[in-house]
């Protein structure tokens, strides 16, 4: 199921904050993105190491996390925070604790005076998936790889006519697999977009699987969407899980160098590094 097509590597595992991080910078340099897993346990020394966690956080984050009343959970957001601020630092080869986040309506996060990278985050039980791009917009999703999903309970829900007229052509086990596929190839473009769930599935579709060099987009009836602009990938991860990912390339000219002092705003990179000089006195 998993799908290399060009331009869509494979999400890098990253165990903790002494990850080859490097990878994520060369990833954004080759690729124009960088897509990173991690499993919660991994990095759960750096979530249990206070006050270096708070201090990676910052306030905004710290506060959520101690809202949180479940253990497993604020492990989870804590770790899924680590991760975020760590590709990124690798990206623009800032610390971690230099990174601040921001969350627009609707809780999708971004970097604090640095617009011209994208992010995305999805997770399920213990797995991670964190999306970075530089040239457009990016979504990921993750689901368990055998999650039962009913093709005949979903198939009007989640599948346009074209995707149904092939998928009733599959035997039951393959039509649970190739709809898990589909659903978590239009959860991720639909995150791309900042629709989630607005976006009706069955108004957008994507080819049969192994038809063709890669999954591209298209509309209800089977025809191309678009041209080129939208590339996509799915993955199959140990420990049982899927991973899709949507990459939209906005057709700028992009900025090959993401290194802060080319990404971030000047005014916003002096006020960053007067604060962390404060914090540090």
């Amino acid at each position: 199921m998993t799908n290399h097509r060009a331009g869509v590597p494979a999400p890098l595992l990253m165990p903790g904050p002494s990850a080859r991080w490097v990878e994520v910078r060369q990833a954004m340099a080759w690729h124009g993105h960088a897509v990173v897993h991690a499993y919660t346990e991994q990095w759960q020394d750096a979530v249990m190491a206070e006050p270096e966690l708070r201090q990676v956080l910052g306030t905004r984050d710290w506060q959520r996390l101690s809202s949180l009343e479940r253990t497993r959970t604020r492990e989870r957001f804590a770790a899924s925070r680590l991760l975020v601020r760590y590709a990124a630092g690798a990206a623009l080869q800032v610390p971690p604790e230099a990174v601040e986040l921001g969350y627009k309506p609707g809780g999708r996060p971004y970097l604090r005076g640095c617009d011209q990278i994208d992010v995305s985050i999805s997770h399920t039980r213990d797995l991670i998936v964190v999306g970075l791009s530089r040239r457009g917009r990016i979504g990921v999703d993750t689901e368990l790889a055998d999650r039962k999903v009913r093709y005949q309970d979903m198939r009007r829900l989640l599948c346009t006519p074209a995707e149904r007229s092939w998928l009733d052509r599959l035997p039951a086990r393959k039509q649970e697999k190739q709809l898990l596929r589909l659903w978590t190839l239009k959860e991720a473009y639909t995150k791309a977009l900042g629709q989630g769930m607005r976006f009706g599935f069955t108004e957008f579709g994507f080819a049969e699987f192994g038809s063709g060099p890669g999954t591209d987009l298209h509309t209800p009836d089977g025809s191309a969407a678009g041209f080129g602009e939208w590339t996509f990938g799915t993955y199959a991860l140990k420990r049982g899980y899927l991973v899709s990912v949507a990459c939209h390339d906005a057709g700028h000219q992009a900025v090959p160098d993401t290194a802060v002092s080319t990404m971030l705003d000047g005014g916003f990179l002096a006020e960053v590094v007067n604060l962390l000089r404060a914090g540090a006195g």
